[in-house]
This record gives C-alpha cells, sequence and structure tokens, in this order.
C-alpha cells in the first residue's frame, strides 16, 4: 500500500483514532453517531484539500448512494414504531410457551429468527427480550436464553434483504438480489441458529419460575393486531415492489408508510386521546442518531473509496490472503469486535461488480459473516449491545457462557454454505 500522498494518510490516520472513539463509546459517553459524522466532514475536507482531488461530483455521487440507505432505514425504524406505539408486538406472546426453559429457548428462538428476518434484529431483540422479561424472572437462564435470542435475531436478519443494515446495503448497492439472497442464505442462517441452540440447551435448568412482572400492559391498542399485520405486511413487499418497479427499495418502504399513515389518520382521528398512535408522535420516538451513525460512517468510507485507499487494500488483500473465502470469514470474526456496517461498506467499495458480479458467492458470504459473526462477542451487533443494556449482562459473562455456541453456529452455517 505504499504510494499514499500525505492527504490520503491523513484520511487513513483520522478514519482509525475516529474508529477508536466509536468503540469506546462506553468509557467517553459521546454518542457514536456525532464521532461518525466528524470522521466524515474531515475526510472530505482532506480529500478537496489535495488541489488534484477536487471534484464535487464525488460526493455527490456517493451522497446519491448513500441517502438511499439512510432513507430506507427511516422509513423501516416508521413502520415497526408505528407497530410498537399500539402494543402490537403483544400478540407474540400468544405464542410462546412457559412450561420449560428448554422449550421457551427454542420457542422464542424460531420466533426470533423468523421476526427478524422482516424487522431488523435491533428490533426484534429488544420486543423479544421484553417479552422474555414477563415470562422469566432474573436469573443466569434468563441471560442464557437472551444468548439464544441474540443469536436467532442475527442469523434471521441474514438470510433476507431487509433483515439486516448490512444485507440491506448491499441488496440497495446492487451486489444481491432478493430472490438469490433467500434461497442462498436460508440454509446456512438456519444452521447457524440451531447449531448455537443446542450448547445452550443443555446449559438450562428445566423448569420456569414465572417473573413476577405482570401482563396488564400487554392488551394491544385499538387497531394494534391490524397494524401489526399491515406493517409486516408493508416491508415483507418492500423486495416484490422492487421486482415488480425496478425502483429503489427506500422507495417500497415510503409507500408503506405512507398507507400506514392513512389508515392511522382514518381510524383515529375522530378520537381524542389517540394523539400517541398517529404518526407525528411516532416520528420523535426514532432513533435519529443510529441513523446519522450508518450516514457518517459511509460519507467516510466513501471518502476513503474515492481517495484510492479501498482499492490499495482490496489488491492487498488479494496478493497476501487470496482465497476469498478467508477474507469473507476473517469479516466475519472482525465484525464481532468492530461495527460491520463500515466493514461491509468498506468492502463494497473495495471489490466492484466487474471482478464479482451480483449474487457472487462472495457477496453471499460477506452477508451470512457480516450478519452472524457479531453474535460471537456480545458487542458486536446492535442485538447483543441492546441486550447488554436491558439485561446488564456482563461482557465477561457473555464471553463464558455464549461465544463459543455463537462461534460453533457461525462455523457450521459458513460450513453448510460452501457445502451448498
Amino acid at each position: 500500500m505504499h504510494g499514499f500522498d500525505p492527504y490520503a494518510l491523513a484520511m487513513i490516520a483520522v478514519f482509525v483514532i475516529g474508529y477508536f472513539f466509536i468503540t469506546i463509546e462506553s468509557i467517553t459517553h459521546i454518542n457514536k453517531a456525532t464521532v461518525a459524522l466528524m470522521i466524515a466532514i474531515i475526510c472530505w475536507v482532506l480529500k478537496f484539500a489535495d488541489k488534484h482531488e477536487s471534484n464535487p461530483s464525488l460526493l455527490a455521487e456517493h451522497l446519491a448512494n448513500i441517502s438511499q440507505v439512510v432513507f430506507f432505514l427511516l422509513g423501516a425504524l416508521s413502520i415497526v414504531e408505528i407497530i410498537n406505539v399500539h402494543k402490537g408486538f403483544s400478540i407474540i406472546s400468544k405464542f410462546v410457551s412457559v412450561s420449560s426453559k428448554r422449550k421457551l429457548l427454542w420457542t422464542m428462538g424460531f420466533i426470533t429468527f423468523f421476526l427478524s428476518a422482516v424487522l431488523d434484529n435491533l428490533t426484534t431483540t429488544i420486543v423479544m427480550v421484553s417479552l422474555l422479561c414477563k415470562l422469566v424472572k432474573p436469573s443466569e437462564d434468563r441471560w442464557i436464553i437472551g444468548g439464544g435470542i441474540v443469536i436467532a435475531a442475527n442469523a434471521g436478519g441474514a438470510w433476507t434483504p431487509i433483515g439486516d443494515v448490512t444485507t440491506t446495503m448491499l441488496w440497495i448497492g446492487g451486489q444481491i438480489s432478493s430472490v438469490a439472497i433467500l434461497k442462498g442464505l436460508f440454509l446456512p442462517s438456519i444452521a447457524c441458529m440451531l447449531a448455537s441452540l443446542v450448547p445452550l440447551t443443555f446449559m438450562l435448568q428445566d423448569t420456569v419460575e414465572p417473573s413476577s412482572e405482570t401482563k396488564s400492559d400487554e392488551t394491544p391498542e385499538p387497531w394494534g393486531v391490524f397494524i401489526f399485520f399491515l406493517g409486516i405486511g408493508s416491508l415483507i413487499f418492500v423486495p416484490v415492489f422492487k421486482l415488480l418497479t425496478g425502483l429503489p427499495p427506500f422507495v417500497g418502504v415510503f409507500l408503506g408508510l405512507s398507507i400506514m399513515w392513512i389508515v392511522t389518520d382514518l381510524v383515529h382521528s375522530r378520537y381524542d386521546g389517540r394523539e400517541h398512535l398517529r404518526v407525528p408522535y411516532v416520528f420523535t420516538r426514532i432513533d435519529l442518531s443510529s441513523t446519522l451513525f450508518f450516514l457518517g460512517i459511509l460519507l467516510a468510507v466513501g471518502a476513503l473509496d474515492s481517495a484510492g485507499i479501498l482499492a490499495s487494500l482490496a489488491a492487498w488483500l488479494d496478493a497476501t490472503v487470496g482465497n476469498v473465502t478467508v477474507i469473507a470469514g476473517s469479516i466475519g470474526i472482525a465484525s464481532a469486535i468492530v461495527d460491520n456496517v463500515p466493514l461491509v461498506a468498506a468492502t463494497m467499495g473495495m471489490y466492484g461488480l466487474e471482478q464479482y458480479p451480483v449474487d457472487a458467492p462472495f457477496w453471499q458470504l460477506i452477508a451470512f459473516c457480516a450478519g452472524t459473526g457479531g453474535s460471537i462477542l456480545i458487542i458486536g451487533s446492535a442485538a447483543g449491545v441492546v441486550f447488554m443494556g436491558m439485561e446488564k449482562v456482563d461482557f465477561f459473562w457473555y464471553l463464558r457462557k455464549i461465544s463459543f455456541s455463537a462461534l460453533i453456529g457461525y462455523l457450521v452455517g459458513m460450513g453448510v454454505y460452501l457445502l451448498q
């Protein structure tokens, strides 16, 4: 990677230092979104400070692609939050049996796996861990089942174009298509979950001691059940809409959001006291900082790409490693420590579609590895981090009890993909 000019070296330094501050967010208490935006701005300033490189259309080009991901996320987060304020997710509790902890682990694992394929893995984890807290009293067993939920959420998000933000990025970027990713990754993803849950099963004491938390708040709001199915249907329709029209996925998400907005306005506008069920209120509850984090990271990676840094890194990896399976597998392991969004964004910048065309095994492996590798450590995925926050789970406890099972699942899933 020789031959970089001082501006490119400065960009690398800014990205690495900034990324270090993102990883120690829990120590500094500086929100990672603000660091990501700062990295992006400084990298682009350095890019344009180089007089040979001052072509503003480069930034416009990257922004056109990045804004599609950001708009998609905003639309999807809004739909999920509309379901949430209507307490639509409470209907899931009817499907969960609580007689045995082992049955509970498997029931919640399968529900999480399929729910995460439609929602994102972060939301699914919040919904399922909240439900778990109502079913089982605080104990190590509850944490073990929660660890199973994190693994199932990440595995479930990997095999659909809308289940995980990294798969969505690859889908919007044109590296994968809906039908091929469903066919290619369903078996590896479910194998990953099954292989992880088996060792966890043997750690559980078998009878459930019910939690003292009541279920009094768990009746859906007016129209809650209908809104749940309308929201899930809207998200499932997005890949179909893209296939039918050829328009970008964010257009399909906004179509679903606008239908839900019209419906909620029609059914709630006549009543006082239902303002909290309408979309303007829902917008106040959306996690904008995570969306801005993605914007900042993707813009920063775009600057590194424009400077030719990622192409040099790809050439170096091909020369030293050469094996695409090893490269993809390493990205998955790295995503247990580093956020998978910049890793996938960098990979998309490093390798073009002329090298690996649409639906090439390399892209499918990247989607699988980046999606499921994050389960290996609790800090490796949004699902793990939210579980850590909700249940106050210790990093080293997860490392001792859950990480090995997650690693087994990850390797089994990769093996199943390669056998296919």
